[in-house]
């Protein structure tokens, strides 16, 4: 199951360099996780700091 980034993202872009495969990228106004390409390690919502991502 990927994860997915709500609208309580802040846009800091903690989570990006954290992505083993680069699934996260900047949208707008919040950044995306690209489902397709999520593994489910969940390292990016260990350090988002607004915890605006969960699994979906």
């Amino acid at each position: 199951m990927p994860h997915k980034i709500s609208d309580a993202c802040v846009a800091c872009g903690t989570c990006v360099p954290e992505c083993p495969v680069e699934a996260i990228s900047e949208g707008d106004p919040i950044y995306i996780i690209d489902a397709k390409k999520c593994t489910d390690c969940g390292a990016c919502a260990e350090v988002c700091p607004a915890e605006a991502i969960h699994p979906e």
